[in-house]
């Protein structure tokens, strides 16, 4: 007799379900994008609209918007700033740890995490004294605040890194780097950077994201980003405010989509070789 094979257990939702699901999740967040859109083409007239304050915005009449433009530079400063604060402190720290301190893994896995379950105004609290002596230090720049976004961002940061360490054999590959002769910084630029290179990749755009929408410290920290100055011009015309508010989203939108470009490419270059 010939045994019949039973059919594979298949676990998760449908193709039905799942486009429900998909169908859910994009009028969730495409319903809010398309009233900011609707509100920045109202008019005095119910039911008229039209596109000249987003003519007025691209313009070039920056002298209307200076408070927007000046705390978009701002915040792209923090941004730079913040990313490398990232890269240069917390991922040489996580591959000393995962190579050297392998105890302290859980430490500061506890460590970087802690920012996300501490409200921001306590975060605040705690920032104010510091601040006292980095302004003594570093001057009353807006983008000294990055010392506090480097610490907001760590949880995101050290998540998106993190997976992609347990993703690759980090230890071997930096003894296999070290039998050839490599030094540790040629090791660490030359074979670990460009393994780990989605993970970093994840980090510095959820850092860019996290500083472009980051509005409580600066605000209670007396500095001027993008936040605090559409808060600002909102007061005086909502409109223009929603609309750079959408340049912020579109410009985040367009940051991830170019990352998931580079990660796709980078995974199928070594297919083609």
């Amino acid at each position: 007799m010939s045994r019949r094979t039973a059919p594979a257990l298949r676990f998760g939702p449908g193709p039905v379900t799942r486009t429900v699901i998909w169908v859910i999740f994009g009028l969730f967040f495409l319903i809010p994008l398309f009233s900011m859109v609707e509100f920045t083409l109202r008019t005095a007239k119910p039911g008229v609209y039209n596109i000249d304050r987003w003519v007025l915005v691209f313009s070039g009449e920056t002298n209307r918007y200076d408070r927007i433009y000046q705390g978009l530079g701002n915040s792209l400063v923090l941004a730079v700033v913040t990313v490398a604060i990232v890269l240069l402190v917390l991922l040489p720290t996580m591959i000393l740890v995962e190579l050297r301190i392998p105890k302290l893994r859980r430490a500061l896995e506890l460590v970087c995490l802690l920012p996300i379950v501490i409200p921001a105004i306590v975060l605040v609290v705690g920032l104010a004294p510091t601040y006292a002596a980095v302004t003594q230090l570093f001057g009353s720049g807006t983008w000294t605040l990055a010392f506090a976004y480097g610490i907001l961002v760590l949880p995101y940061a050290y998540r998106a890194i993190q997976s992609n360490i347990a993703a690759i054999d980090v230890v071997t590959l930096s003894e296999a780097g070290r039998s050839l002769g490599a030094g540790w910084l040629s090791v660490l630029l030359r074979i670990l950077v460009p393994n780990l290179r989605r993970g970093i990749l994840a980090a510095s755009v959820l850092s860019v994201a996290v500083v472009l929408g980051e509005f409580t410290i600066a605000s209670l920290l007396s500095r001027v980003n993008l936040q605090t100055a559409l808060l600002l011009v909102s007061q005086s015309d909502p409109f223009v405010a929603v609309i750079f508010a959408l340049l912020a989203l579109v410009f985040a939108f367009l940051l991830l989509f170019v990352v998931d470009r580079l990660v796709t490419a980078g995974r199928r270059r070594p297919a083609k070789g």
